[in-house]
């Protein structure tokens, strides 16, 4: 019983995350940390890193220590609010650096009608170049409209 427990914390800390990304996308992002983000939205930018990178840093500093504390003294569920973080980051990370802006060309040949509508909702994201009246702050969850444009 225990592990389902620990599974259903993972999964629930998952989806969680996306609700979190968001907020943190529209207030954080587009808010005071604009300073971090705004890098991101110039037209290929051209070096490797981004300012905005740092992101990924201060999402993945309490995951690891979620993950220090939920193994001592022994595991508890610290550790599966930390691990369902992390693969929210690896999600994020192969989402929107791989597949959506091709920092790597790993999928370019992409056809599946989800992953198409996400793109074009981050497309149409970084089509507002400014840190106010932006759209589609999340990164998982895809407003239906753009499913009908593909």
């Amino acid at each position: 019983m225990e592990i389902v427990l620990y599974i259903l914390t993972t999964v629930l800390t998952f989806i969680v995350m996306e609700v979190v990304t968001w907020c943190t996308h529209k207030f954080v992002m587009h808010g005071f940390l604009w300073v971090l983000h705004a890098d991101h939205h110039e037209p290929k930018y051209p070096h490797v890193f981004e300012k905005n990178d740092a992101f990924f840093v201060i999402f993945a500093i309490p995951s690891i220590l979620l993950l220090y504390f939920g193994i001592s003294p022994e595991l508890n569920y610290l550790f599966f609010i930390g691990l369902g973080i992390l693969f929210y980051g690896i999600a994020y990370f192969l989402v929107h650096d791989v597949l959506i802006h091709q920092r790597f060309k790993w999928f370019k040949n992409i056809k599946n009608k989800y992953l198409l509508a996400l793109r074009k909702a981050h497309k149409i994201h970084h089509k507002n170049m400014g840190k106010e009246d932006g759209e589609c702050f999340g990164m998982l969850l895809v407003p239906k409209k753009y499913f009908r444009q593909n």
